[in-house]
């Protein structure tokens, strides 16, 4: 600057006009050089950056060149050159020095706060990746630090723009905490309740839960700091928000997922009228199933040996022990579901009579399947129940069903049939 001054003056120029000139002639060259830097940066440095990622073997570094991490770096150097260059430029006019200095703060912070948020998307998206993810909202944690970030940035920004130190601001919030707390009530509860839903673990991306009040009835795609976003089987999605899970429960299905089974609890509804004793004709034609063998040879043996012991008399049924159609059919129920390919035997498998009705009395199933998704499932639970519709006529049971139409009509076939008959009997 002096010997641009001492040069001016050489052809005449007054002090203020070669201050002036010279002060512009410098600005000119400092923005140049800052741009000159920034294309250095951005046509050599950023592309060498870019290429050395992409031979890497690790992946967050290439979430970095994605996410503009390593070009948000290179954004806070022009702000660093202006403050740098502010005096050496403006040194004859400190007003300006003070105001461009201000200006390049502000520019840097805003900076800080982008590239703060490039950073935490590429994190983020790192952690999604990994097997941890589906246990932690990470989602809820990034927007935590976003805020934070905007927080403290905005403090800056204005005790700079203000004058004041941003331990006034910081202690002056004591007075607006009320206000505060109303405003960000949601996300506080949403942080409050990510925590509890982390560290106690009861709901992750992935898990299958119900709310009925949110019709919510699908899996968990994403958990956010205010909100638990859930996609239905239908492909809708409930907007949940993140504290109800915590204050109004849930159910969660991964229980089931992590076990060996689902659960198929399905009834029956048998006619009571069709259950009699097996008489040697139905124990004959029971005998040709091959699942029954085992079953009726030994409890035939056991009622023989118990009647012949009582010297029971064999004349009636009802004397002594016998074998029912219905229980028969129990015995046979567990023996089909215990060989049965899609049955996970080895967890709870109960078959029970639930208490008689007019309608008649309901046989209940509990059993597991070993498929769990959906679709497998529902096949699953369709082939039992169809094969225990069509297998029961062998045992001469009947499934109560009320009237339909088409009885009701051949009801009134067989009686307008018999009418003729019945006016023509003798008197």
């Amino acid at each position: 600057m002096k010997s641009l001054l001492s040069f001016l003056h050489t052809y005449g120029f007054d002090s203020e006009q070669s201050t002036l000139i010279a002060t512009l002639v410098a600005a000119a060259l400092a923005i140049f050089l800052i741009f000159i830097v920034e294309v250095l940066i951005r046509r050599i440095l950023l592309r060498w950056v870019d290429h050395f990622a992409a031979k890497t073997s690790t992946k967050i570094d290439d979430l970095f060149v994605s996410h503009n991490v390593f070009s948000g770096f290179s954004r806070l150097v022009p702000p660093i050159l202006i403050h740098l260059l502010s005096f050496p430029v403006f040194q004859y006019y400190p007003e300006a020095v003070l105001l461009v200095k201000d200006f390049a703060l502000l520019y840097f912070i805003l900076g800080v706060v982008l590239v703060s948020f490039s950073f935490f998307d590429a994190f983020a998206e790192y952690l999604n990746g990994h097997p941890i993810a589906p246990r932690l909202p990470i989602n809820s944690f990034v927007q935590v630090l976003k805020f934070l970030t905007v927080f403290v940035g905005l403090i800056l920004v204005l005790s700079k723009l203000l004058g004041q130190s941003p331990v006034v601001f910081l202690s002056g919030l004591g007075a607006f905490t009320a206000v505060l707390l109303l405003i960000f009530k949601d996300s506080i509860l949403g942080l409050v309740a990510g925590i509890r839903l982390t560290s106690n673990n009861l709901a992750q991306i992935g898990d299958w839960i119900e709310m009925p009040k949110y019709n919510a009835d699908g899996e968990i795609i994403d958990i956010s700091l205010v909100t638990v976003s859930v996609q239905n089987w239908d492909k809708s999605i409930s907007t949940i928000p993140a504290y109800a899970l915590i204050s109004e429960g849930f159910k969660n299905w991964r229980g089931m997922r992590e076990s060996g089974g689902r659960r198929i609890k399905q009834s029956v509804i048998i006619d009571m009228t069709s259950i009699k004793f097996c008489d040697d004709v139905l124990l004959s034609r029971l005998l040709e199933i091959q699942l029954l063998r085992g079953y009726l040879d030994a409890k035939t043996k056991e009622v023989k040996d118990y009647n012949s012991g009582d010297n029971i008399d064999d004349s009636s049924l009802v004397n002594g022990r016998r074998l029912t159609n219905f229980g028969t059919f129990r015995a046979y129920l567990s023996e089909y579901l215990h060989h049965h390919p899609k049955v996970n035997a080895s967890m709870t498998l109960i078959i029970r009579y639930l208490q008689p009705t007019a309608n008649g009395i309901p046989l209940e199933l509990h059993v597991f399947s070993s498929e769990k998704d959906s679709l497998p499932y529902e096949q699953v639970k369709a082939d039992i129940m169809d094969h225990i519709l069509a297998v029961l006529p062998n045992f001469e049971l009947r499934v109560f069903q009320n009237p339909c139409g088409s009885v009701i009509t051949q009801a009134d076939k067989n009686l307008a049939a018999s009418l003729p008959h019945i006016s023509n009997a003798p008197q």
